[in-house]
């Protein structure tokens, strides 16, 4: 009890910090950009009618909707894809503050996790814009959309903490990573329905916690359900997991940091 009690007194003392930091990756992100800001709408937009134009014609007829079925995947991929990979170098692109001051180094990979979920609810005004242009039904089971946008918060904070700790001892992971990231784009149905994969492979794609984020929001957005309960119990399970995983590698390594930054 005493232990949590520090570490919450902790955060309270440095969440400016983390306030800074916020406001430093979102203004960071397009700062030499002309529309700045704006990228975050125009960005899912264009690559929506660019996946829409080629996929559609093979993809279209067997998938109601599809400019919404695809956007919304998208966004959710993009969310962990983004957040991870700019967690992945919190420390190191932070060194120089790290060796002059003390701050919890977590502060840096959850800066990062926290700006990618604001991009990305500032993102979803483009899937509310595109459902109104599609004709797209709003379904009440929208009330539930926060639910595993959470657990999915959850599950990229775990994962962001992880590669942190792991790409501050090997620098090598950040560039592995990009090949696992463009093997979970495609091992997540994303512009592609799940029923064409043959029976003896869907395992490997189901195992992907992507994809129960994924089939949840879909759900929620296309079906106007609540989330499949299986999905939904495997995605609340992966999520603590890579949290509880994330926390204790970063705790046990972080004053080893120091030396390898």
């Amino acid at each position: 009890m005493f232990e949590r009690n520090k570490h919450l007194r902790n955060f309270n003392k440095y969440s400016f910090l983390l306030t800074e930091l916020i406001k430093r990756d979102i203004s960071g992100k397009y700062k030499d950009s002309t529309l700045g800001l704006f990228w975050s709408f125009f960005n899912p937009l264009l690559s929506m009618i660019v996946l829409t134009m080629v996929f559609s014609q093979f993809f279209g007829g067997s998938i109601p909707n599809f400019p919404v079925y695809l956007l919304s995947g998208k966004l959710v991929f993009d969310l962990f894809a983004n957040a991870t990979t700019g967690a992945m170098d919190s420390i190191k692109g932070n060194s120089e503050i790290i060796k002059k001051i003390y701050v919890p180094k977590y502060m840096f990979a959850v800066g990062i996790v926290c700006s990618e979920f604001i991009n990305f609810l500032i993102s979803l005004i483009v899937l509310v814009a595109v459902m109104v242009a599609t004709g797209a039904p709003f379904y009440w089971s929208l009330l539930y959309s926060p639910i595993p946008l959470f657990f999915l918060l959850l599950l990229t904070m775990g994962v962001g903490l992880i590669l942190a700790t792991a790409t501050t001892f090997f620098t090598d992971i950040k560039y592995l990573y990009g090949v696992l990231i463009m093997l979970l784009s495609f091992m997540t149905p994303l512009f592609y329905p799940i029923e064409m994969i043959p029976e003896q492979y869907l395992i490997l794609f189901k195992i992907n916690p992507l994809y129960a984020g994924v089939k949840c929001f879909r759900d929620i957005v296309l079906a106007g359900t609540f989330p499949e309960m299986k999905f939904f119990i495997y995605l609340i399970i992966t999520s603590i997991i890579a949290l509880v995983i994330g926390i204790f590698l970063f705790k046990k390594y972080q004053d080893e940091f120091i030396l390898n930054i």
